[in-house]
């Protein structure tokens, strides 16, 4: 990682002299897509359209998106200056797409540089424009990006310095907990006095601290509640729509679905679809389908605010559509509880979508910001003792640690 921060420093720095040595103005420098010096502060708004379209068909780099920094910061001035309107306004919001779509190429191409360049321009970037947030921590005084430090071996997990979020609910929102509490309290056998949220973590605690209770309970627990949500109906479609499964007896889909598939199957046996009816044996996958992460993501965000609080669409690691970022997890912030978020949260969600839906699912919540990265459809999940960025020690705050 270190190599990437210096590479990234330097690109600025040799930009940022190279531009300054043929300038006579005061200003701090300011880049044209071709590394020179943007030297007129009152040119066109079109002008600076233009050129933030140039850097966004360049190749992605740290100085590409510091220039483009730059181009936002002098259509603010101009704004602040001359009041000037829509053109202006456009430009801003032209700038910043071109902004999000760099860092986007950037990550997909060069994940450390990308984490680099985030933390190293934090202050100037807000971070809901961050494609994806994993590896980047949250400055307690600025709230600017910055590197998320290695997680320690055993020592305690400082309990996260950020204000807590207030999560609005609506009737779907009530609705929903309601139900999902309801499943709760039958595999539990407890039901907590508690309202909302807090009488769901009451009961998940109670449960958890119970002395013949394993953590493997626990998920089995939870994987129950959540299969029983999907009901048996949403499954079969799921793994034939969106995972590319062709439906078959040996993962329990409805027989009238496995012979709709097989009957297709023989129709194109004889003719000149056979290779394709070579594929459609029983069971066999064909996906995941090119669209079935992003809309996971999509239908996710909407439908998960009634236990995790506001989420939103983003990338995952790799760069690719198919991630979702939950704001500020409500469940880890008032739970404040690993154990809770591990065996109640991440791994049965994963093994629900992975073994019952039949599409990769990593769940990665951030103990110090409390944000949350679910990305659908990449690699499969590593376990906790394999996952560098999963903490070994406790929440300092837990309050059920021993």
């Amino acid at each position: 990682m270190g190599r990437h921060r210096l590479a990234v420093a330097l690109s600025l720095f040799l930009g940022g002299v190279s531009a300054f040595v043929g300038s006579s103005s005061s200003r701090p420098p300011r880049f044209r897509g071709d590394g020179l010096l943007l030297r007129s502060t009152r040119g066109e708004t079109v002008d600076l359209v233009s050129l933030a379209g140039n850097l966004l068909k360049a190749e992605p780099s740290a100085l590409a998106i510091a220039q483009l920094c730059d181009i936002e910061d002098d259509l603010l001035e101009r704004q602040a200056a001359s009041g000037e309107g829509v053109d202006v306004a456009a430009g801003l919001a032209a700038t910043r797409l071109a902004r999000r779509r760099a860092l986007e190429r950037l990550l997909a191409k060069n994940r450390p540089e990308y984490l680099e360049t985030a933390a190293f321009l934090g202050e100037r970037i807000p971070r809901a424009e961050l494609p994806n947030r994993e590896g980047l921590s949250v400055a307690a005084t600025s709230g600017a990006a910055v590197l998320q430090a290695p997680i320690a071996a055993d020592d305690l997990v400082e309990d996260c310095q950020l204000a807590n979020a207030t999560v609005s609910t609506n009737p779907l929102d009530d609705a929903l907990l309601w139900l999902f509490r309801s499943k709760v309290q039958e595999g539990t056998g407890y039901k907590s006095d508690l309202a909302g949220l807090l009488g769901l973590l009451d009961e998940g605690r109670t449960y958890m601290l119970k002395p013949d209770v394993s953590a493997e309970d626990q998920q089995l627990m939870t994987r129950n509640v959540i299969t029983q949500l999907l009901t048996p109906a949403l499954p079969p479609f799921f793994r034939l729509f969106m995972s590319g499964f062709v439906p078959s007896d040996e993962r329990g889909d409805p027989e009238w679905l496995v012979q709709a598939a097989q009957s297709l199957r023989g129709a194109l046996a004889g003719g000149p679809l056979k290779g394709l009816a070579d594929k459609l044996e029983p069971g066999n996958q064909l996906g995941p389908w090119f669209y079935a992460p992003f809309l996971t993501s999509l239908v996710a965000s909407l439908g998960s605010n009634f236990l995790l609080g506001p989420s939103s669409v983003n990338r995952r690691q790799d760069g690719q559509l198919g991630g979702l970022v939950v704001e500020k997890c409500a469940f880890l912030q008032e739970s404040g509880c690993k154990g809770l978020c591990l065996n109640m949260c991440k791994l049965p969600a994963q093994d629900v979508f992975i073994n019952d839906l039949g599409l990769a699912l990593t769940v990665s919540p951030n103990f110090e910001t409390q944000e949350c990265q679910w990305s659908f459809g990449g690699p499969p999940p590593l376990t906790p003792e394999e996952d560098p960025q999963w903490p070994r020690g406790c929440l300092s705050g837990c309050p059920t640690r021993a």
